[in-house]
């Protein structure tokens, strides 16, 4: 029993002026922000984690047919390795997200901060924390960027030269617009979430639990649901289409054929379904061709040849043929939140789906 938890004393709120308490909002917008981008973070990580497995099944599968099993070297790639650049609040609060709730060993998962003496309870746990950011990116094929926008021209200069192609660039620093980090990284694999904060808004984003915590209650994981708009935070969906792309841009590294890529994408996006999905499973979305690359492109290419790699950074930026799709198709969204929600360990009925903002803010 914690006997100081409702101490009046040690509250936030204490002392302050009742002339500043109109700006008590930012306390909770501030923590909004953090849990939400915690969250979105967590759930691009469990997207490439059952992406890698679901590879790694289909090989072993292909390789007991033909009998190659014992020949087939193991790959270094298909295991996710995770660098977090900064160990400051966003940090060390993503760095648990990922620990507890994809959940990623600590083996895979490595911290570049310049105070590395500060992340005892990481190192602990076994994980390397040190202050080398090219080491990091060296080793690293996800990349979080958790710095102030302040140190992120010198950190891109240090890195710049070690990015491998298909290693994706995930920045947190909200006041340096994603065409400046392609010019300051070299680098177009990037995909960086940006949130309109609304005026007036209900703060659900409680005080005290653990950001972990915070996301394995219901309410709260809901209202981090791509769509949603409770409790005054938007995510920009642009982001949800640069996962998609960013996806694509994994398998076409391996070289995959286009149409087992379309297989692996309607399997793990479009594998969680409503009760009436079971009953009319031609109300279910699946994703064609077409919905990635425009009609000119569809009609030259090959059924072996695997998808172009596309530059991230325009993914975002501009419209996509698959921008559309995410806007506007209800079935669609509906299906990408019941994935979300199940991804945390939350189960829901049509009935029981957040609050969903159709449309998506400017960028």
């Amino acid at each position: 029993m914690d006997l100081l938890e409702d101490l009046e004393s040690l509250q936030f709120e204490y002392g302050i002026q009742e002339e500043d308490c109109s700006w008590l909002y930012l306390q909770g917008r501030s923590r909004g922000l953090v849990i939400k981008a915690c969250a979105h973070a967590t759930f691009f990580c469990k997207l490439l984690c059952n992406l890698r497995e679901s590879l790694r099944e289909k090989h072993t599968s292909r390789c007991l047919l033909t009998g190659l099993l014992a020949d087939t070297p193991a790959d270094d790639d298909d295991e996710l390795k995770v660098g977090i650049i900064g160990g400051g609040h966003l940090g060390k609060q993503l760095a648990h997200a990922l620990l507890q709730l994809v959940p990623i060993p600590a083996e895979n998962l490595r911290i570049s901060t310049r105070r590395p003496e500060a992340l005892d309870e990481f190192q602990k746990l076994g994980i390397q924390c040190f202050y080398h950011n090219p080491y990091l990116v060296n080793w690293a094929n996800l990349i979080f960027l958790c710095c102030l926008p302040s140190q992120l021209p010198t950190i891109c200069l240090e890195i710049q030269a070690c990015l491998e192609k298909g290693c994706i660039v995930y920045s947190f620093a909200a006041a340096i617009p994603i065409a400046r980090l392609k010019l300051l990284l070299n680098h177009t694999n990037i995909l960086r979430p940006q949130y309109q904060c609304v005026e007036d808004f209900v703060n659900i984003w409680g005080a005290n639990k653990e950001i972990t915590a915070a996301l394995q209650d219901p309410a709260t994981l809901q209202a981090t649901c791509p769509y949603s708009s409770a409790g005054g935070i938007i995510l920009n969906i642009k982001w949800l289409e640069g996962v998609f792309y960013a996806i694509l841009n994994i398998c076409t590294a391996k070289d995959m054929p286009h149409l087992q890529v379309l297989q692996h994408l309607n399997e793990l996006f479009l594998s969680v379904h409503f009760e009436d999905c079971e009953k009319d499973g031609a109300s279910c979305p699946k994703f064609q061709l077409g919905d990635f690359v425009n009609q000119v492109y569809t009609k030259n290419l090959s059924q072996k040849r695997p998808f172009p790699w596309f530059d991230l950074t325009a993914v975002q930026l501009k419209e996509t043929p698959f921008s559309q799709q995410l806007s506007t198709s209800t079935a669609l969204q509906d299906h990408l939140t019941l994935l979300y929600c199940d991804s945390f360990g939350i189960s829901l009925t049509k009935k029981q789906q957040p609050v969903v903002s159709r449309g998506s803010p400017s960028q």
